[in-house]
């Protein structure tokens, strides 16, 4: 059984599928499985795109309901919960912060004047939803699946590359990673954690033979003002950048679920969000602000120090 490597554009980023397959035929066959799958989610929630489903019931905000299928009431009931077990913190609503934050060198944080026009325009508990229906009670709200569309389109590539009938297989799309079963020689996969502060360098390595890995962070999308590191992670609440992390990381069985628990511990600051994880019982590794490494994970090659 050969490694198979396939690295494909979507969702604004390089991403790849790697697979154990007895041919690169077979291999090939159900690589595109996966990758259909995620251009699929793409194509249905990218608030990007004009016919998607997300921009059609944002058009609609203020006006009627918007008819929806079954698997996009299935995310919003995801949504929901994970708004009512962060206390309001995950919050799909709060796209609208993208309006007055600009994450481009040579900027600045908008002003409290500028997240005031956007702020009365975020929240998940106004959103009306019934069977088959949701509808956005104000105009100018939107919804946007970005906080877990891309860690579902995760679980869905893995869905499909078992349906495909892979047995050892890996999806990365842009450092979010589903892992579908050891390798052939039973020894796990070695999932590097980037370094939060080191461009190309990991933090860790970790053995993972199943499940999924999802890490939120400061360094991606951020601006650096008077010294001052303000990140694309935002408080629904405040519109500011999350404080307390350099970077979380979680080890779940579903890639939707470690990417929430990332993002809801990096919006709680801290020691609530230390005390999340712990309570979550999930394996963790964080960075925290001063560069403290706090693990919870059996790590396979030791770590690197914060």
């Amino acid at each position: 059984m050969a490694l198979h490597r396939y690295a494909f554009h979507a969702m604004a980023a390089t991403n790849e599928v790697q697979v154990h397959a007895p041919d690169r035929a077979s291999a090939e066959a159900m690589a595109a499985r996966a990758v259909e799958e995620v251009q699929r989610i793409e194509r249905k929630y990218s608030r990007y795109r004009a016919d998607s489903v997300v921009s059609r019931i944002n058009a609609a905000a203020g006006k009627d309901a918007v008819a929806i299928d079954m698997e996009t009431e299935q995310l919003l009931e995801y949504a929901d919960a994970c708004w009512r077990q962060s206390g309001g913190l995950f919050d799909a609503t709060s796209g609208v912060l993208r309006r007055v934050w600009r994450f481009e060198a040579g900027l600045r944080p908008p002003t409290d004047a500028s997240l005031a026009t956007v702020l009365p325009l975020i929240g998940w508990d106004r959103v009306e939803r019934n069977a088959g229906t949701v509808r956005l009670p104000t105009a100018g709200m939107e919804l946007d699946f970005g906080g877990f569309g891309k860690e579902y389109a995760v679980d869905r590539a893995a869905f499909a590359l078992r349906e495909a009938g892979a047995a050892s297989a890996l999806v990365n799309l842009a450092g979010d990673l589903a892992i579908l079963g050891a390798q052939p020689d039973g020894e796990p996969w070695r999932v590097a954690v980037q370094h939060p502060r080191r461009d190309g360098a990991a933090l860790a390595t970790l053995p993972v033979s199943s499940g999924a890995v999802a890490t939120s962070g400061d360094y991606e999308r951020y601006l650096d003002v008077d010294g001052v590191r303000h990140c694309h992670v935002l408080d629904p609440r405040t519109g500011r950048s999350a404080r307390g992390f350099q970077s979380v990381t979680v080890h779940a069985p579903s890639c939707l679920v470690a990417g929430s628990a990332t993002t809801v511990a990096m919006l709680k600051g801290r020691e609530a969000g230390l005390a999340w994880l712990e309570e979550l019982g999930l394996p963790h590794l964080c960075v925290l602000a001063d560069g403290t490494l706090v693990h919870h994970f059996n790590t396979a090659e030791g770590t690197q120090g914060a």
